[in-house]
């Protein structure tokens, strides 16, 4: 691995001899201070010539896949997937930044990286730290650019202003002064204006949402993490004992809640899918774009399977999200900055569970929270009428070891919350969303705590 310092030039092709790969940015800060990074790709006059290629928070990937944000992997706060071969040629540089949304300045950071990967082998990386930097609100930490052949820049170079006047200088649209200055920093404007675009998105494009996301938002804010931001995951049974729910259409129903509660989440509107039967599978994800009708596509794709495995599941996602967390013979805290929130929807019980118990201990080290919802009749039920009806605690029988799970002693933090549904549709959506923030809320607070979250 090589090591740049501050102003340093080298080709890439010195580094590495491919022309996709990962660019991993990382920043602590000092007690309250929250950052946003961002990829600006830019033409031969340095400016931002056409906004699809501005990739943040409210906008995840370039039109031609070639920049895509990748979020938190390998500890890093924020990846973004590189593809120089597939750029258009107007754009030559990529300028790589961050920007403090709120109170603070970059002098008062402890530190930071920028780091290459290739294939998830580290090859270069860039550090900075507080001292570099003065009253400054932004850094632009490093470019990739074209100079007969593609190259990087370790910049690190502190920027007068925040987001909004970054984007002036690439040419982009600054936010536009008030009469009265507003007492919101200009990145949580710019935050608030990619809600609204959300919220607009969802009622053009997935208008069964929101009633869902208004539900969500209630409950969120009821359990006090109003503004909080994670991922979400959902994790789906593919075992052939589903069939009837899939073609019922009543796990894309489901899933169709779940995206609402990542909007309220993240306002990329997208879940990223998981799956599980003999077999554990990346499926993508949902999101408001293709929402309707995914979860059959996603089934035609990937056929129902003759057996259940929950541990190969927990280890795939474990492996997407946190990489590092992977073979460590010692445990340790993985921190980040946002956490994930995995819903585990299966119908029955699992065949390795040795294995998913170990997946889940090691995964108690990470910020991940796994909310796991059995479907079906159980042996012994809960009596009551309404919600405390159709809510069943499984004490024996198929969902006996999830209730285990739940349980389960030797973990570095309690990470997993479990119920059990007759059926996937017949609790009420108000009532699903509190039973979703049940415990997710405790293990927020608690994560923070143990140095699993930022």
């Amino acid at each position: 691995m090589k090591d740049l310092i501050r102003g340093q030039k080298i080709k890439l092709s010195d580094l590495m001899q491919s022309h996709d790969f990962q660019v991993g940015i990382s920043i602590e800060g000092s007690s309250g201070q929250v950052f946003d990074i961002s990829c600006f790709g830019v033409d031969s006059n340095n400016k931002l010539s056409d906004d699809r290629y501005f990739i943040f928070y409210n906008q995840k990937s370039s039109p031609c896949g070639s920049i895509v944000s990748k979020g938190v992997q390998s500890g890093d706060l924020e990846t973004f997937y590189i593809n120089l071969s597939t750029l258009p040629k107007t754009i030559c540089r990529l300028v790589f930044t961050i920007t403090i949304d709120g109170q603070g300045t970059m002098s008062q950071i402890l530190g930071g990286h920028l780091r290459l990967l290739d294939k998830d082998k580290e090859i270069m990386r860039f550090m900075f730290s507080g001292k570099d930097f003065e009253d400054e609100k932004a850094i632009i930490v490093a470019e990739i650019y074209l100079k007969d052949v593609w190259r990087f820049s370790a910049v690190g170079q502190g920027f007068n202003g925040g987001l909004s006047a970054l984007l002036k200088n690439f040419g982009g649209e600054e936010i536009a002064p008030e009469d009265t200055p507003s007492p919101l920093s200009e990145n949580t404007q710019l935050k608030m204006s990619a809600s609204v675009s959300l919220e607009k998105r969802i009622e053009k494009e997935a208008p069964q949402l929101v009633s869902l996301v208004k539900k969500a938002g209630i409950s969120i804010k009821k359990a006090g993490l109003d503004g909080h931001r994670a991922k979400v995951a959902l994790c789906l049974d593919i075992s052939g004992s589903m069939s009837g729910l899939y073609s019922a259409g009543k796990i894309q129903i489901f899933a169709e809640k779940i995206l609402a509660l990542a909007c309220k989440f993240d306002d990329d509107g997208s879940i990223d899918i998981f799956l599980f039967g003999a077999n554990a599978h990346e499926a993508g994800e949902m999101s408001i774009g293709n929402v309707n009708g995914q979860i059959n596509r996603i089934i035609k794709r990937y056929p129902l399977e003759g057996n259940t495995c929950y541990g190969k599941a927990i280890q795939m996602i474990r492996k997407f999200y946190f990489p590092d967390g992977m073979g460590r013979e010692i445990n340790s805290p993985i921190k980040s900055a946002l956490p994930v929130y995995v819903m585990f929807i299966t119908d029955g019980g699992t065949s390795d569970a040795n294995i998913t118990e170990n997946q889940i201990k090691w995964a108690s080290f990470e910020p991940i929270f796994w909310q796991f919802m059995a479907i079906g009749k159980t042996k012994k039920d809960i009596k009551g009428k309404g919600f405390f009806k159709s809510l069943q605690r499984a004490v024996t029988g198929d969902f006996a070891f999830l209730e285990q799970l739940d349980a389960m002693q030797g973990r570095y933090i309690d990470n997993a919350n479990f119920f059990s549904v007759e059926d996937p549709l017949i609790i009420s959506d108000d009532e699903l969303y509190s039973l979703l923030m049940a415990e997710y809320p405790s293990w927020v607070k608690l994560a923070k705590t143990k140095g699993l979250l930022q």
